[in-house]
């Protein structure tokens, strides 16, 4: 017997096929709780109903693929899956707090030396950059911030 198929993905839940022969009869096909496979001559209307079935079901089946989650929505997973995680507040009191005696620290340097860890540091420029911008040697630029670093580390150890 050659069948005409509709050619369309299916559910994978979805028991039975539907198709058409060459002399126009339409069949449904399906295993029975028996496991025997059944072919059941069916007329046009109820093919209809169950073609539209089948086209609803695609049309479900590309939704949920398109645009519904398949995993577990919680907070958990939303946050794990998060491309920046939030901070729990408590780190961020702590980093806050860390950040406010840094800046404190900083402020207690020199003037020449604080002037150049901010900007190698928060600023980003180059030994270089810096160096030519106050009309320096950069070895002069280097030793001043290793300096600093080190007023720094005295300033956090006591």
């Amino acid at each position: 017997m050659d069948a005409n198929h509709p050619k369309r993905r299916k559910d994978k839940l979805n028991p039975y096929t539907i198709y058409q022969s060459k002399d126009g009869e339409y069949f449904i096909s399906f295993v029975d709780g028996t496991g025997v496979h059944q072919h059941l001559n069916v007329s046009q209307e109820l093919y209809d109903l169950f073609d539209t079935f089948e086209l609803e079901d695609v049309s479900y089946m590309n939704v949920v693929d398109r645009h519904i989650e398949h995993s577990e929505q919680t907070d958990e997973s939303l946050n794990a899956r998060a491309a920046v995680k939030p901070a729990m507040l408590e780190d961020e009191v702590i980093l806050d707090m860390r950040n406010k005696e840094l800046h404190k620290a900083i402020m207690s340097l020199p003037e020449v030396q604080r002037r150049r860890i901010l900007l190698y540091y928060f600023s980003e420029l180059t030994f270089e950059q810096i160096a030519e911008m106050e009309g320096c040697k950069h070895p002069a630029i280097i030793k001043s911030v290793k300096l600093a670093i080190q007023n720094l580390k005295k300033y956090f150890q006591k």
